[in-house]
């Protein structure tokens, strides 16, 4: 690097390249690709450090909790670039983001490097021409308190994490872990499931109709019957009792109403009442609301709509996406306010900014709400060259809300109208209601989506209604009685998640897609669409915590833990003294260490077990959820095996009876094998159904007993197996097909050079063929019946692999730090990311076709950050000692 040119360090490749095109040939930009050093991993932790506390959690928590940073391999050697470009800096700017984790990098960054030449914090909400300009006229020296933060939330989740894991590894199984935000997430959608659990439906039934005046027809629904109001689903708690004195219609009564209705015919109008209303426009997005309305309207999980706002903001369109302000600059409010009225009219906006109160229990630090960069805004029809689909369509959304912000209120006028008829001496009161908008406003750019609604008789009110008198004669048409049922609270969803863990006050905007993205891998949740389905497991780590850590899932104690780091991170708490009373407790607060030092006994059998009713005990084992119930021996109870697609809240004693009463193991027997006589059936098993050939009494295997030492062992003869294929359903597999699968592998052919024989057959990673010991996957289960010696041969005269390599998902240009090409392919695991070097398996929930080159570019980053996976060894056997010699 030239003397005299100052070295400006950013935490992103893709946000290196667009600054270093704006500050131009006296600045170099590089990138620290994120995080450089972190909390040291129990193998990285030196020998003499292992006895003492630093040994157990990387951190010396008799020494003010002071931690052990590491820096990683991909660390390493971007340290050792930074030094050189270094070396030759007369400045350095450290221009990582404006919150708590950027800051948190700066100063990892300056501990590692020690620069010798002065250093200042460079911050931009933008990355704009104008922007990055005014950033560096305009630095300040490193937020020493929102180090702090970031460094104690880091400690407070290895502290908890670490020593409540270790608990759940022991009571409820291997690869469970608990934290501090995962858990109390977790919990709420488990708490939603319980809710739906001991849900009783109420039913109830109205009369629906159509109303006729002249030609105009408009729907109205019976609202009283002789001046007492009917029963909606509201009126209904979570039981199924009444909350308040309705008349509550059966079946039989709702018909019998509707037939008297449908004789008589006749109505008359009784009030008119007409009220205008109007609706105002929603703030700009903030990190929370813009990942609920991505998921809301473009179905977008909060992990992914986060990873493309993090794409926009890095290509210069949109503001920095991780903010809990709803505000504005002076330069936004009148960007919108212009464009607003050049797409809509002067009359699109009011005469004065609007400005929006920030509601956000821990405001993030000091920055704008989320919207299109620049003095001026670009129409999404301006940027579709510069943008992939996502980035677009999430654009367009950002665009829409933020120009709507700034619009006039929305204007409407609802009427209600009420209507009475005779019904064999019963008066029945409907009513109908129309909502007209007068002057749509900030609706011609953006209407809010809605979360799922729980009533299922919600109806619409914006029909439009005739004009209309009091003491108009109507005609009733298409009288017709409807049932209704009361449903529980639906699930949670992604967007519906992360709004109640921003009310609850529980973790940040920030890392709610990370915290989403943790329960959903751990198997704690599934979705269902959009729903999101907690699984046994997360039931038993729930009562676990419940149980013995219950002020640690506490909603309100895990809010209050956030509001103290927002209080350390504005200097108001000391780091240490915090820490050490979370950790070690004080008067009115018990203390992490305390909590774990005195759990007592628990019963590991208890915490994974729930009850059916009266009908049988699900447990969660080691293999998964099963029933148990008494079996014909009392001391050996019955296991029965519980469909994997089944939500717990759909396993009711009634259901859980229908699982019982089934056929035992599922077994159905097919019919018998021609050349054994032995019969084939199918069989329901841990891992799915299967088929297996019966073998006669005389030849199945007898109990297992262990043979006298030096006695030779006798192998008993095991029945053929086959699993079946995944197009294949266990209902109408006939005996022609299981025959096939049980006589697998298949013999292809011998391989012309070698005479080695080839074989097809189906593994648990896939159909492959093998020769020798070199197995090469195949496209489909069926090729395994159907490859031919030739088409065996082609594959393997490819190097191995060549076939994946060959069906490349997606290429992209060289990644910026390996310069190797970037690709997309798909592996026995699934499709994964590579640069020939570096692999990243893409996550579930996400498909290859969400992943651009930027998002690829950071994955493989994020894999390097973490450096390589340990290596597992195997602990050799301990020499045998001679024996000792008699005397």
């Amino acid at each position: 690097m030239a003397q005299g040119k100052k070295l400006v360090i950013v935490e992103s490749p893709t946000k290196m390249r667009s600054i270093q095109g704006y500050l131009g040939d006296g600045y170099e930009v590089m990138s620290s690709v994120g995080h450089i050093r972190d909390l040291a991993d129990k193998k990285d932790i030196p020998a003499e450090l292992k006895k003492t506390s630093v040994g157990k959690y990387s951190i010396d928590i008799e020494n003010d909790f002071t931690p052990l940073y590491v820096e990683s391999d991909r660390g390493k050697k971007t340290v050792s670039e930074l030094k050189r470009a270094l070396k030759n800096a007369d400045e350095l700017l450290l221009a990582t983001d404006e919150d708590r984790e950027g800051e948190a990098i700066a100063w990892h960054l300056l501990e590692t490097l020690k620069p010798k030449v002065p250093v200042k914090r460079m911050v931009f909400h933008e990355i704009t021409k104008d922007a990055i300009q005014a950033a560096v006229k305009n630095t300040r020296e490193l937020d020493h308190a929102l180090v702090d933060a970031q460094e104690t939330r880091r400690i407070l989740d290895r502290l908890y994490g670490w020593d409540v894991s270790d608990v759940t590894r022991r009571k409820v199984g291997q690869g469970t872990s608990a934290g501090r935000v995962q858990s109390a997430a977790t919990r709420m959608v488990v708490e939603r499931e319980r809710e739906r659990m001991a849900f009783v439906s109420a039913s109830y039934w109205d009369v629906d109709s159509t109303a006729v005046k002249g030609s105009d027809a408009f729907a109205i629904r019976l609202a009283r019957l002789d001046g007492a109001p009917l029963a909606r689903g509201t009126d209904f708690d979570d039981t199924g009792s009444l909350k308040k004195a309705v008349v509550v219609l059966t079946e039989d009564q709702a018909r019998e109403l509707a037939a008297a209705l449908e004789a008589s015919g006749a109505a008359s109008v009784v009030s008119v009442e007409a009220k205008p209303g109007t609706r105002s426009p929603k703030p700009p997005f903030t990190t929370s609301t813009l990942q609920q309305e991505a998921g809301r309207k473009l179905s977008m999980s909060a992990k992914h709509a986060m990873g493309v706002a993090q794409r926009l903001y890095e290509k210069g369109y949109i503001t920095y996406m991780r903010t809990d302000s709803t505000a504005l600059s002076a330069q936004a409010v009148n960007a919108a306010r212009t464009q607003a009225v050049s797409l809509y009219g002067d009359k699109a906006v009011p005469a004065n900014p609007r400005s929006y109160r920030n509601n956000a229990k821990n405001a993030q630090e000091a920055h704008e709400a989320i919207r299109p960069s620049g003095e001026h805004f670009r129409t999404p029809q301006e940027v579709t060259s510069g943008l992939d689909r996502d980035e677009l369509r999430l654009y367009d959304l950002i665009w829409k809300r933020t120009v709507a912000s700034q619009m006039a209120d929305a204007k409407y006028e609802t009427t209600t109208v009420t209507i009475d008829a005779d019904a064999a001496g019963k008066t029945a009161t409907f009513t109908a209601s129309g909502t007209v908008y007068t002057f749509k406003g900030f609706l011609e750019a953006y209407e809010e989506g809605r979360d799922e609604k729980r009533s299922d008789n919600d109806r619409a009110d914006d029909q439009s209604l005739p004009s209309l008198a009091v003491g108009d004669a109507l005609r009733l048409t298409e009288v017709e009685p409807k049932g209704h049922a009361t449903s529980p609270k639906p699930r949670y969803t992604e967007a519906s998640l992360v709004k109640a863990l921003e009310e609850h006050g529980i973790g940040r905007p920030s890392t709610f897609a990370s915290i989403i993205d943790v329960i959903l891998d751990r198997g704690y949740v599934s979705k269902r669409g959009q729903a999101l389905v907690p699984s046994w497991l997360a039931f038993s780590i729930v009562r676990l915590l419940e149980e013995h850590f219950a002020d640690l899932v506490d909603y309100d104690f895990t809010a209050a833990l956030e509001d103290d780091l927002d209080s350390i991170a504005r200097g108001e708490q000391n780091r240490a003294a915090w820490l050490r009373e979370f950790y070690f407790g004080s008067e009115g607060h018990v203390g992490l260490r305390n909590i774990v030092d005195n759990l007592g006994d628990i019963d590991a059998r208890e915490i994974n077990s729930t009850k059916i009713g009266d009908v049988a005990v699900l447990r969660f084992g080691r293999y998964g959820p099963y029933l148990e119930v008494p079996g014909d021996d009392p001391e050996t109870p019955r296991r029965i095996n519980v469909p994997e697609d089944l939500a717990p809240d759909e396993l009711t004693p009634e259901k859980a009876r229908e699982l019982i009463d089934a056929p035992v193991g599922g077994d159905r027997v097919l019919g018998q094998n021609p050349e054994t006589g032995r019969d084939v059936v199918i069989k329901d098993g841990r891992f799915g159904p299967y088929l297996e050939e019966v073998l006669p009494e005389e030849e199945a295997p007898a109990e297992e007993v262990k043979p006298k030492r030096g006695a030779k062992k006798v192998v008993a003869p095991k029945p053929k197996r086959a699993s079946l294929f995944k197009s294949m359903s266990p209902d109408t597999i006939d005996l022609g097909t299981a025959l096939k699968l049980l006589s697998l592998p298949r013999e292809v052919g011998a391989d012309p050079e070698s005479g080695t024989v080839i074989t097809a057959q189906n593994g648990p990673y896939g159909p492959y063929i093998k020769k020798g010991t070199d197995s090469r996957s195949i496209a489909s289960e069926d090729m395994i019946f159907d490859i031919t010696l030739e088409q065996a041969l082609e594959i393997y005269s490819q190097p191995k692999y060549a076939n994946r390599a060959a069906t490349s998902l997606k290429e992209f240009e060289p990644d910026p730090v390996s310069g190797k090409p970037i690709r997309i392919k798909d592996g026995r695991f699934g499709a994964y990311v590579t640069d020939g070097t570096t692999n990243v398996t893409i996550p579930k929930g996400q498909t290859s076709d969400e992943i651009t080159f930027e998002v690829a570019v950071q994955m493989l980053a994020d894999k390097r950050a973490k450096g390589p996976a340990p290596k597992r060894t195997t602990r050799k056997p301990a020499a045998r000692k001679p024996a000792a010699k008699k005397k």
